[in-house]
């Protein structure tokens, strides 16, 4: 069989099984099974494969069929400007959470020296990305899971700021830690209705813990600005993520909490999804 047919053969599966975009991932999905680019397995679609080849490639297809997100199967997304590791034990790191570093970086672009916590840290994207640009910048990441923790130690390891992030395994209720300039966090805010109606591909495969934010969405979100109001430096930056029309209901507990809410940041979709606030008491 040629790669044109296992193509084929490998699209007409996804269709059969809903999948969006089925020819692209069929085409990723060769890309990964042979270890070559996908512009080169169009340009060779001729080419035959072996009966091992064949076998290999229809068992990420299977996989892929039953909703597994393309980034588990592959172990890896590229986020802000770098590859991480990735696996079921993380959240998929997200286009929306760059919109936090991208933020992050205008206010301090000209900042040497910055002390950043991570609340949630999952695969340590949002914090890698920042200590990778900024080779003065140390930070600290927490999260419950100690799979998680696994997966941002060795993703730290790959992108050489090991030296400079410590991961704790805690919750922030039980966290104590020493004043911050700026803490981030992108933490499950998905409510009870949206949660249950999640499709498989995320519902199935990504941890709960990392999704959902209790019965409103809520949850964390409050937890995660309260705590920060007592380990964040005064004038210090809090970056949180949040969810569809959240943002009402977030503000008032920022300002509640001694904050000035200095910037609101809205997605692709138009949604507001991130907010910038300064404790100022």
């Amino acid at each position: 069989m040629n790669y044109r047919d296992i193509l084929k053969k490998g699209t007409s599966i996804l269709n059969e099984n809903a999948i969006f975009n089925a020819d692209y991932d069929a085409e990723l999905l060769l890309s990964i099974s042979l270890k070559k680019s996908r512009e080169k397995i169009l340009l060779n679609l001729e080419d035959q494969l072996n009966y091992n080849q064949i076998n290999n490639y229809l068992n990420l297809i299977n996989r892929r069929k039953k909703k597994e997100p393309i980034s588990y199967i592959t172990g890896n997304k590229f986020f802000w400007k770098h590859e991480f590791i990735i696996n079921n034990n993380v959240l998929t790191p997200r286009f929306e959470t760059e919109l936090l570093v991208e933020e992050i970086f205008k206010i301090y672009k000209y900042s040497e020296d910055l002390r950043i916590l991570d609340i949630g840290t999952g695969s340590g994207c949002i914090l890698i990305s920042l200590l990778k640009d900024k080779k003065k910048w140390k930070g600290d990441g927490l999260d419950i899971s100690k799979f998680a923790l696994k997966i941002a130690k060795t993703n730290a390891k790959i992108q050489q700021v090991s030296n400079r992030i410590k991961f704790i395994k805690t919750d922030i209720d039980n966290f104590n830690g020493s004043k911050y300039d700026l803490i981030v966090s992108n933490p499950p805010y998905i409510n009870k209705i949206e949660y249950n109606n999640l499709g498989l591909e995320v519902k199935g495969y990504e941890p709960i813990e990392a999704l959902y934010g209790g019965i409103d969405g809520l949850k964390i979100i409050e937890k995660v600005i309260k705590k920060s109001n007592i380990i964040l430096k005064y004038n210090g930056l809090l970056a949180i993520e949040m969810g569809l029309g959240q943002h009402y209901k977030v503000f008032k507990l920022l300002r509640e909490n001694g904050y000035y809410i200095l910037k609101v940041v809205k997605d692709f979709q138009n949604i507001k999804r991130c907010i910038i606030a300064k404790k100022i008491n």
